[in-house]
Parts: structure tokens; sequence; C-alpha cells
């Protein structure tokens, strides 16, 4: 290059748009951070609930989160170190309880999850259930769609979803490479993710098994109304609901993210190829077998066996962890490789749930939506207290939005002739279902780490899928439960 010509320096790239939105999300934390005291919210029984400093305060941090978990204007894991530490600098809730929460055992049973998952990869387990399960659906790539879904959902009916999340990620991964030879977000990616987190929800609605929100649910159930609901009672109702969902949510999945390729050529001839190539089972494969069933097993026996319910499920699946290395089955560098971004996700979405919680706010916005439904008609009644958890379900764990918004709900269901089994199976759909947030439940979050979407295309794809849940809530609340003899008024 001659000497007199000058290459010009590179100009540095201002990314408005990212500096927007953090400004944005500080912008709606001052404003409700220092506005003035918001008035009391008051249940039909004239009782006051105060929204103290710290609970506007918490509103206010939530607002900054969501924003920037959304927008991902820094790395999701990060904006939930942020939750921590506004909570300390701001004094809404002591460091030491702001940070603790990062490790509640929830967060826990995440990581031991996480751990099954890396399991079935590393022994070659997610290998040759994909390769099998490609062999039966074949090279639609719209019936893969559905046999993923399918097997999603029915793993969730004996063990927790978000284990099932992550039992199913590899394989997906495994699916993908077939698909798409390297990482590259396609169409087909978005909705194989974003559908096994969607189907993940509607699965762990059908049994108790499937999430510990049903249980929660049924013990607030019991102690305002006197009824106790069993297992197969449960299952009785939510199991229509939840095939519909699945059946529906594929069909939402085929639509939004219709895939670039209708057919994989070959798919099934390589698969058996593959498949074969594996050769017989091998020691790991069979450890692996052995230390998931028996800790589902266990899980799942504590819905039944007195006693055991005491022993937290969390203990019981990181025991599953400690054997996995115990018998090297993973080692020292699978560890370095979770994914930490996702669990310090969790810490947070866990972190700000409990601040909503313990300051108050979460229970104020519940008394404050009831009320203005105490004058509706039974099915707005109904609907509306659906819509609050769907929306609290998204914004803290589900069973503390059934915790804040059930029991004032089962209080009011009578003044207006509500039945209470309407309203609690009710609140257990919508509560299953968080289709907008990543931090809704561990499924989307789960997804997420496939890179193949962003949050805020996660969030969009969310808004039609819950308009679709409501819709089929409000068939079930208005002919279906009805019909099948669920009371939803009483004189």
């Amino acid at each position: 290059m001659p000497e007199h010509i000058k290459l010009a320096k590179g100009v540095a790239q201002v990314d408005w748009k990212r500096i927007s939105f953090i400004l944005l999300g500080l912008l709606l934390f001052g404003v409700v951070y220092f506005s003035p005291a918001w008035p009391d919210a008051v249940d039909p029984e004239g009782k006051n609930f105060v929204l103290t400093r710290e609970g506007k305060a918490a509103l206010a941090l939530f607002l900054l989160a969501a924003t920037w978990w959304v927008f991902e204007v820094v790395p999701i894991g990060v904006t939930s170190i942020a939750i921590g530490v506004v909570q300390a600098l701001f004094l809404i809730r002591p460091a030491e309880i702001a940070f603790k929460d990062f490790m509640d055992p929830s967060v826990w049973f995440i990581i031991g999850s996480v751990v099954i998952g890396m399991a079935f990869s590393k022994s070659g387990l997610t290998k040759r259930m994909a390769y099998k399960m490609l062999v039966m659906v074949g090279e639609k790539t719209s019936m893969i769609y559905l046999g993923c879904f399918v097997m999603t959902a029915t793993m969730t009916l004996i063990m927790a979803h978000t284990a099932v999340a992550a039992a199913m990620f590899p394989l997906l991964m495994a699916i993908y490479g077939l698909y798409e030879e390297d990482e590259r977000p396609t169409k087909f990616g978005k909705g194989l993710f974003i559908g096994m987190a969607f189907v993940a929800g509607a699965g762990s609605i059908i049994t108790l098994l499937g999430a510990a929100r049903g249980a929660v649910a049924i013990g607030f159930f019991r102690d305002i109304t006197g009824r106790e609901i069993s297992f197969f009672e449960l299952s009785e109702y939510m199991l229509p609901v939840g095939v519909v969902m699945t059946i529906l949510l594929w069909g939402y999945i085929m639509i939004f993210f219709r895939p670039e390729r209708k057919t994989i050529p070959g798919l099934r001839e390589r698969a058996k190829a593959l498949n074969a190539s594996l050769g017989p089972v091998k020691r790991g494969e069979y450890l692996t077998i052995i230390i998931v069933t028996t800790a589902i097993a266990v899980m799942s026996l504590r819905s039944f066996i007195p006693g055991l319910d005491l022993i937290n499920k969390s203990a019981i699946i990181l025991v599953a962890t400690i054997l996995f290395f115990m018998f090297k089955i993973l080692t020292i560098k699978d560890l370095e490789e979770i994914p930490w971004n996702i669990v310090l996700l969790f810490g947070g979405a866990m972190s700000i749930g409990f601040c909503l919680w313990q300051t108050g706010a979460a229970q104020w916005l519940a008394i404050e939506w009831l009320t203005l439904l105490k004058d509706a008609t039974w099915f707005i009644f109904v609907m509306g207290i659906a819509l609050f958890v769907l929306v609290m379900t998204n914004l803290i764990m589900n069973v503390a939005a059934i915790a804040i918004s059930l029991p004032v709900a089962l209080v009011i269901a009578p003044y207006l002739g509500v039945a209470p089994e309407v309203v609690l199976f009710s609140c257990l759909v919508t509560a299953g279902m968080p289709f907008l947030l990543l931090v809704g439940a561990a499924p989307n979050a789960i997804a997420y780490e496939s890179r193949q979407f962003s949050s805020g295309e996660f969030f969009k794809a969310g808004i039609p899928a819950s308009v679709v849940l409501m819709l089929v809530l409000a068939l079930f609340v208005a002919v279906i439960w009805p019909m099948m003899g669920m009371p939803v008024t009483v004189s």
C-alpha cells in the first residue's frame, strides 16, 4: 500500500437503543421510588393494607429489572445481580437477606436439574433418545415439533417441569444439530425451544408431580374451605386443559415459527445409522438411568408417603448430582460448564419475588386488583383472578403468586356466589403457564440457553400464547368444567 494512503480509524458505534432502555429502566425506578406515598389498599372486609416505603421501592425495583430483562441491556444474570445490589443500597431489605435468596433451595433445584441434563448428554443417553424419536416421527419438521412437545408434556406427568426441561434441552440440541450444522438461530430452533418451554408448563398442571404449586394451592384450599382435593380429582379436571393447550401450542408454534424446511430429506435413515453407531447401552447410561429414576421416584413418593414430604426435593435431586461425580459420569470440567447466567437469572427472580412478598407489595397489588372485581359477575370474577395470577406468575415464582392471590380470592368468592373449586382450578391453570418472561419458570430460562431467541422475542411470542391460554380457560370455566360436574356457583 502506498505510504501516502492512510486508513481511516474505525468509528465506535454507539448503541443508542441499548442506552435508551438502560435509562428507561432507571427512569421507571426513579419515578416510582421518589413518588409520594401511595394510598392504602382496602379489602372487602374493610381491612387496610399499607404500601410501605420498602414495598413501593420493591415495585420500583421490579420495573427496573423487568425492563432490563426484557431488552437484555446487560446479560440477564447481571440484571439479577443488580436486584440484590439495589435492595442493599436503597435499604429495601438487608443485604444478607437479599443475597441469600440467590442460594434458595429452589435455585439449587435448578442447578440439580441442569446437571441431570448434562449427565444425559455426557453419558450418550440424549443422542440415543433423540435418534430413536426421530426414527419414530420421521422427516417432517411439523412432526418433529409434535414429537418433542408430546414427549415433554408426558414427562411432566411424573417429574417436575424444571427437571424435564433440563433433560429435554440436550435432546433438542442434538435434534437441532441434524437440522442446522451450526448454532445459527432459525425459526425451527426458536419454535423448538420456545415450544418446549411453553409445553412444559402446560403438561405440569396435569398432576401434582409436575410442580410444587399444586400442593401449595390445595393446602390453602383445604385450610379455607375445609374440603380436600385428591390427586386424581385434580388430574381429572386439569388433564383436558393440559392436552388441549399442548395441541394448540403445537399449532401456534407451527404458525408463528414455521420451519424454513418442511422436511429434512434422509433424516430417518441418518438417525437410524447414527443410533446404530452408538452400539449397545453403556455403563454410564445405565448408571444415569438408575440414578435419575431413583431420584424421580423418591420425589414422586413425597406426595403419597407421610413423612417423606419433609425431605426437601432440592436435597434429593442434589444427591443425584453428587452420585454423577462419584461414579465419574461427570468431571470437574463439566462442573465448570454449568450455565451460571441462567442460575443467576433465577437467583435474581427469587430475590425480587421474595422482595415483593416480604415488603407487602405483592399483597397490596392483590388486594387492589381483587377488590376491583367485588361487584363483577361470577365469570368476570373468576377470569379476573386468573388473569391476575397469570401476570403475577410471570413476575414472581408461581408458588408465591398462588400464595398471594388464592387466599384473598377464596375469601371474596362466597360473597359473589362463586364456588371455590372453579377459583382454585382457574388459578392453577394460569399459574402453570407463564409465557411472557424468562423468570416466570425454569423451563423458560433453560430454553433461553439455546441462544436461539432473545428475551424480547420470547416476550413477543408469549403475548398471543397467553391470549390463547385465557380463551381456553374461559371455555373450560363457562362450559366444559360445569359439564364435567365442577361447581362454579353457590346459592
